[in-house]
C-alpha cells in the first residue's frame, strides 16, 4: 500500500469522525511530515468521502484510459464549488488535478459560479473580493463606488459612525501605537522605518486574529440594532 493510499484511509476514517479537513491535515502534517499529502488533496477527499457510507469509499487510484475528463455538468460544478469553499487559496492547477479535468474547463466552470480570479504573488488563488471598509466620504462618493463597481468588489454594508467595526482601529492600530508609544520620531521616515519591520514581523495567524474578532462585533452590532459595540 502506498503512503499516498495510507492517509487516505487516515483522512476516510477522520473525515467519518466529523474532523475537519483543517484538523485532518494537521493531524496528516504531524505524522507524515514532508510526506503529507497538502492540504487541496485532503479537502478532494474529504468531499468525496461525504457522499460514501464509512469503509465503502474507493481510496485505490482507479486505471484511467482515453482523454481527460473535460465535461462542465452540475456534478463538476459540485465539485470545484465545493472546493473552493473549503479552500478559498485553492489553485485553478490543483482543481483541474483533482477532478481530472482541463485548466480550461476549471476557468469556465469558475466563471458560471461567479467567482473571480485572484492570482497572488505566490500562486494564483480563487475567491469572491469583498471589501470592508467604514463610511467616510472618500469612501462613499460617486466616484469611489463607481471604481468598486468597476473592479467587481463586493463593500460590506457598514453602519454610519462605527470605528469599533474596523479592524484597523479596534485591533491593528492600538497594537502599533502600543509599540510606538515611549518613542520621540522627527521626520515621517523615522516613523516608516519603526513600522515597516513591526508589520513584517507579524504572521498571518496575527492578521487572521483581527478578522475572527471583526466576527464576534458584527454580532454584537446586530444584537444591538446598529449601535456601537463599544462605549
Amino acid at each position: 500500500m502506498s503512503m499516498r493510499v495510507r492517509q487516505r484511509a487516515v483522512i476516510e476514517f477522520l473525515t467519518a469522525e466529523k474532523v475537519t479537513p483543517t484538523e485532518i491535515h494537521r493531524r496528516l502534517k504531524s505524522v507524515y511530515v514532508d510526506d503529507a499529502v497538502d492540504r487541496s488533496t485532503v479537502n478532494r477527499w474529504v468531499i468525496k468521502f461525504h457522499g460514501c457510507e464509512p469503509g465503502k469509499a474507493i481510496i485505490v487510484d482507479e486505471t484511467r484510459s482515453g482523454r481527460r475528463i473535460t465535461a462542465t455538468d452540475d456534478n463538476h460544478r459540485k465539485l470545484v464549488d465545493d472546493l473552493i469553499q473549503n479552500d478559498q487559496r485553492i489553485t485553478q492547477n490543483c482543481i483541474a488535478n483533482h477532478i481530472g479535468i482541463s485548466k480550461e474547463r476549471v476557468g469556465f466552470i469558475i466563471e458560471q459560479l461567479g467567482y473571480r480570479k485572484i492570482f497572488c504573488r505566490v500562486r494564483g488563488s480563487l475567491a469572491p473580493i469583498i471589501l470592508q471598509h467604514d463610511n467616510p466620504r472618500p469612501y462613499t462618493s460617486r466616484a469611489t463606488e463607481e471604481a468598486l463597481r468597476n473592479l467587481k468588489f463586493e463593500p460590506i454594508p457598514q453602519p454610519p459612525h462605527s470605528p469599533d467595526l474596523a479592524p484597523c482601529d479596534f485591533y491593528f492600530f492600538p497594537l502599533l501605537k502600543r509599540n510606538l508609544k515611549g518613542n520621540h520620531y522627527t521626520s515621517d521616515d523615522e516613523v516608516k522605518a519603526a513600522v515597516k519591520p513591526w508589520i513584517r514581523e507579524k504572521s498571518e495567524e496575527f492578521f487572521s486574529d483581527g478578522m475572527k474578532k471583526l466576527l464576534t462585533r458584527w454580532e454584537k452590532c446586530v444584537s444591538l440594532n446598529g449601535d456601537y459595540v463599544e462605549k
